[in-house]
């Protein structure tokens, strides 16, 4: 059954994913520590997520679990005692994994630790320094300038040390062990679209598949950038051969137009997919071909595993000013965006989910569909002549090799326009699995 997109829950599932953003923007998340573990407990409340911690020191292919870093506190006092930068007032305020420091130094030195965007000057930037123990401060072009000379107090109350990386795995299983793979990144602060809007819609896709008969298993990765998806296939191995299709998804929530990164592969079934369901939108969009720079893509397309893997996004990384800064913030997404992003995932599943092929039980010849009631019978006029031509399509091509995809896309007619030509076929039994 192709899924309805304009089922009452698509005009819902936007401000719930926005509200869900809301509630997770706040928290200082990093690619180890309580932020990353309060983010998954949230998560808990939509999916049964099941919540998994990877002990520092532990090799992973050629990387190393990191020590395990957790902030409290952090600011810089003028020698007036005024705090001229304050994590508490935002967590990009902070070099990501800064280590614990309390001393006082001159401006000069302090310029050292300091990280501003001069070309956006009011806007803070978001930097980090996860494997080269150093400790900084992100604030303001304007701010900085404003700086006086003299004596600074530098504080952080920050930890880095054996612990865990904590990541969380929903597996939804379905008619059989394919699996369809879902990714994304839970390793920033307070960024919206970098980070936020694809852990929403990734709970919110499973919270919906949950509920609804699976031909494909499906598995939820919410992990760290980069070590996170090296660990999870560092320790899943022996599994990775049942992913059959799978999307990164970041970046779901911004206006821009949709834009899709094939995997290595270049031309899987998951490329084909996301290729004809955006064609068939009606919305601009964009196609970008695989390269070994970007998300967790890269790791799941590296030649060891090559998996058809891809990434679906609006406005890819680093292609928006917003990118990495401040201004990634609750206003830089909306609800609109986000559900356009999630009726175009419903649609990519649906492909997947009804791919089949078929075989004609009337293949010499065309059948005469008249005597069936077939002709007229379905639509309106306006789609009534494409409702026909898809079902002689469906008809000439089910022998067994080619599945709806690629009937749909040799028709160059949209797969909702060849599933229920199929659906009529099957009714009639022109057509059998």
């Amino acid at each position: 059954m192709f899924i309805d997109l304009s089922a009452s829950d698509t005009g819902q599932v936007g401000l719930e994913m926005y509200h869900l953003i809301s509630e997770l923007y706040p928290i200082c998340r990093s690619i180890t520590g309580n932020g990353v573990r309060k983010s998954l407990h949230i998560l808990q409340k939509f999916i049964p997520l099941e919540i998994h911690e990877v002990p520092t020191g532990m090799k992973v292919f050629d990387w190393t679990v990191p020590k395990e870093w957790n902030i409290r506190d952090a600011y810089v006092k003028n020698s007036r005692g005024e705090k001229v930068i304050d994590f508490q007032l935002s967590n990009l305020h902070l070099l990501n994994y800064s280590i614990p420091i309390h001393k006082k130094l001159p401006l000069a030195e302090l310029k050292e630790h300091l990280y501003t965007l001069p070309e956006a000057p009011d806007w803070i930037p978001y930097r980090t320094s996860y494997y080269k123990e150093n400790w900084g401060f992100c604030l303001s072009h304007n701010a900085l300038e404003n700086l006086e000379e003299g004596e600074y107090e530098v504080y952080i109350d920050s930890s880095l040390q054996d612990g865990h990386l904590t990541y969380g795995e929903y597996y939804l299983p379905g008619e059989t062990e394919d699996e369809v793979l879902f990714s994304c990144h839970i390793c920033h602060p307070s960024l919206c679209n970098d980070n936020l809007s694809g852990m929403a819609l990734a709970t919110f896709l499973a919270k919906r598949l949950t509920l609804q008969p699976r031909r494909y298993s499906y598995r939820f990765l919410f992990i760290p950038g980069t070590i996170g998806s090296i660990t999870w296939l560092c320790l899943n191995k022996n599994i990775t051969h049942n992913i059959r299709h799978g999307l990164v998804i970041s970046g779901v929530g911004d206006k821009g137009e949709i834009t899709y990164k094939r995997s290595r592969h270049g031309n899987a079934e998951i490329d084909q997919a996301v290729t004809h369901i955006l064609k068939h939108l009606g919305e601009k969009y964009r196609i970008e071909e695989f390269s070994p720079y970007g998300y967790d893509e890269r790791q799941y397309c590296s030649p060891g595993f090559n998996l058809p893997v891809g990434r679906l996004t609006r406005t890819p990384f680093g292609k928006y000013e917003e990118y990495h800064t401040s201004a990634d913030n609750l206003e830089f997404v909306s609800s609109k965006h986000l559900e356009n992003s999630w009726i175009v995932y419903l649609a990519v599943i649906d492909v997947l989910e009804n791919s089949r092929i078929y075989n004609s039980k009337n293949p010499m010849c065309e059948p005469q569909l008249g005597k069936r009631g077939l002709y007229g019978m379905l639509g309106g006029e306006q789609d009534k002549k494409d409702i026909e031509m898809a079902m002689l399509w469906v008809l000439n091509l089910s022998d067994g090799t080619h599945t709806l995809l690629d009937i749909a896309n040799r028709a160059g007619i949209s797969f909702e326009m060849v599933t229920r030509a199929t659906t009529a076929l099957l009714q009639v039994g022109l057509l059998q699995k």
